[in-house]
């Protein structure tokens, strides 16, 4: 069958790849990762129904469960449109060949499909279904509700692909989404419209009815079937490349820099990267969420009072997310053209210090963006001017110094969900002097006299790295000096 030959030519073409092999330590890494969230996604499925039986007595848990489900549905197609990375097929060999295109097409859109990760929320679910559903219906409605879920999941693959090969994932679908989400929050708040209304009634008749799970199915179905009509229609790469030039050809210019010199044109250049790349715009996404991380902390009054390190690290990562996310790959994000930087006339130091300028900035928007933490009270503010310091002052100058260790090349052209090409155990030791040595070093200084000393502390280095600054960029620019040819070694080959 030829469906077999394309699933075994992809997974040959998986497992003969070079990078697969140097990789291989981070994928086992990534694998103990996988079963420690699976691990506490199991452990969710089991607590879920006593959580659920105490949030409403007149609401049984599958119920209430059924009432959230279109915003879940929702939030999970959110979460794909912007972070799924789209698969990808080297189509033009198969043109030559008497193969009909509808086949190709099939392949490429159930692909995802099979992917172990789509189905890991199911940890979750199985065990709520076997435990409360069970219990309060049959085994036969535990069974549609199950179904119905993973048809849910079907539908959400399937759409978001159509929605992000037909819109893209720039800021104007992110602007969009945002202002539907607040608008949706609004009319719930206010009681003119609400989901909750809705989704009660339909997913209770979807999965109480027999033949109800029939209805999530037909829409992942139609959603297939929009996805082909859309592949059928830009069958040929051209079409695609058309695509993709006039979305760069929108993105405004930043002349406004090139009076910098040398350093404002690098800087210009390095905004445009980031603006018109899969990857770098993925991790601009990730970072606007990852800015949220601070209520996890601060609205948890027990690790607020008693545990300042892990408040220093969570005031660390989210006054300075854009700049770690960036940061450890600064010089990568340039491995395409990398040989090309190193033979034109730009000196390393303006080519550090650029990005240096460009972490800078990312620091002191992160800053501002936090700033309704404030409000969590006066011990928040002191926390985020002592880690924005530090962040300023000794983290920017650690990422540029262990940044030429990175030697992977990098494709921007992918997204940077489930995205682990160019890593390797290196990126995880670059993570954890700047991440865990100031949580330690707070934690031991509150240890021995009070939490004010441990961040006068942390502040003094981050000033002593401001004004140190042309010295420590001197050392960065000598590590990059000692492994430029290295990593240009290493650019140059393709996983």
């Amino acid at each position: 069958m030829l469906l077999l030959d394309l699933i075994s030519q992809e997974w040959k073409k998986n497992y003969r790849a070079q990078g697969f092999y140097k990789n291989l330590a981070v994928n086992i890494m990534l694998g103990f990762v996988g079963l420690y969230f699976s691990a506490i996604l199991l452990f969710m499925g089991f607590s879920l129904d006593d959580i659920l039986e105490g949030l409403n007595y007149k609401l049984n848990p599958m119920e209430l469960f059924n009432q959230t489900m279109l915003y879940i549905l929702l939030a999970g197609l959110v979460f794909r449109f912007f972070m799924q990375q789209l698969h990808t097929f080297n189509l033009p060999p198969y043109q030559v060949l008497p193969v009909k295109r509808s086949y190709i097409v099939n392949f490429l859109l159930l692909k995802p499909l099979f992917s172990p990760i789509n189905y890991f929320l199911l940890l979750v679910v199985v065990p709520f279904a076997v435990q409360s559903v069970a219990h309060y219906y049959s085994g036969w409605v535990a069974f549609r509700f199950v179904l119905d879920f993973v048809f849910v999941v079907w539908f959400n693959s399937q759409m978001a692909t159509y929605l992000k090969r037909k819109f893209g994932s720039g800021l104007l679908p992110l602007l969009v989404i945002l202002a539907v989400a607040l608008i949706l929050a609004g009319l719930e708040y206010s009681g003119l419209f609400s989901l909750l209304g809705i989704s009660l009634p339909l997913f209770n008749f979807i999965v109480l009815k027999p033949y109800g799970p029939a209805f999530t199915l037909f829409a992942a179905v139609g959603a297939f079937l929009l996805n082909k009509w859309f592949f059928l229609e830009n069958y040929y790469p051209e079409k695609f490349d058309s695509k993709i030039e006039s979305s760069q050809s929108a993105v405004g210019g930043f002349s406004f820099l090139n009076r910098f010199g040398v350093v404002g044109e690098i800087i210009s250049m390095e905004i445009k990267l980031i603006v018109r790349h899969k990857r770098t715009k993925s991790i601009l996404f990730m970072s606007g969420i990852f800015l949220f991380y601070g209520l996890m902390f601060y609205g948890n009054k027990s690790i607020y009072s008693h545990s300042e390190g892990m408040l220093f690290f969570a005031a660390i990562f989210i006054t300075g997310i854009l700049m770690l996310m960036f940061g450890q790959w600064v010089v990568s994000w340039d491995s395409a053209h990398f040989d090309c930087l190193m033979t034109r006339n730009i000196p390393v130091r303006s080519y550090l210090k650029a990005n240096y300028l460009l972490m800078i900035a990312s620091n002191v928007v992160c800053f501002v963006l936090t700033a309704p933490y404030f409000f969590f009270g006066i011990k928040i503010v002191y926390l985020h001017l002592a880690a924005f310091i530090f962040n300023s002052g000794v983290n920017v100058f650690l990422l540029l110094f262990f940044a030429s260790f990175n030697s992977r090349r990098v494709d921007l052209s992918k997204s940077a969900a489930m995205n682990y090409q160019g890593t390797t155990y290196k990126s995880f030791l670059i993570v954890l002097p700047i991440m865990f040595l100031p949580m330690l070093l707070v934690g031991g200084l509150t240890a021995l006299f009070s939490f004010g000393v441990a961040l006068w502390c942390v502040s003094i280095l981050g000033v002593g790295g401001i004004l140190f600054r042309e010295q420590l960029l001197d050392l960065c620019v000598g590590q990059f000096n000692r492994r430029k040819y290295i990593m240009a070694k290493g650019f140059r080959e393709r996983e």
